[in-house]
Formats: C-alpha cells, sequence, structure tokens
C-alpha cells in the first residue's frame, strides 16, 4: 500500500493503517514563506496594491454627480493646507 494520497483501502484493517500513515507522515513540500525585511516596508506594499485596485473600482460604481463631489472635495483639502 503506497503512502501517497490517493483511493482508501475499503479492509478496516489496511484502511486503519492508511489513517496512521497519512497522519504521521511529512508533507511531500512545506511552502516557503518570504520574510519581510521590514514589516511595515511589506504591509505597505499590500495596501498599496490594494489601493490601486480600489480607486478604479470605486470610479466604476461612483456617478459623475458624486465623482464632482469627491474631486471638489480633495481640491479644497489640497488648497487648505498650509506651503511646506
Amino acid at each position: 500500500m503506497s503512502t501517497t494520497r490517493g483511493k482508501r483501502p475499503t479492509d478496516p484493517n489496511q484502511l486503519a493503517k492508511w489513517v496512521v500513515e497519512q497522519s504521521t507522515s511529512e508533507p511531500d513540500s512545506p511552502k516557503v514563506v518570504p520574510v519581510p525585511k521590514s514589516l511595515s516596508s511589506y504591509m505597505s506594499a499590500i495596501g498599496r496594491k490594494g489601493g490601486a485596485i480600489g480607486g478604479k473600482r470605486r470610479l466604476l460604481t461612483m456617478t459623475p454627480e458624486k465623482r464632482r463631489e469627491a474631486a471638489i472635495k480633495a481640491a479644497q483639502a489640497r488648497w487648505k493646507k498650509p506651503p511646506a
């Protein structure tokens, strides 16, 4: 009886042996997760990725009036800031 995942045996004794082999065997290939150099840079990259997608989707769902309101609000916020 091989230890690869496949057809389960019908005999109860062979089934018990198969279950034990499956539960105690080592995984075929462990998943390698890349470790980020710094957590903040990793989270920043993830946020940029989601932000790029979110803006495009938001524009598709907004009405022209809502887009205009958002643009006016953004312009007012930009001009309100004191010069650096």
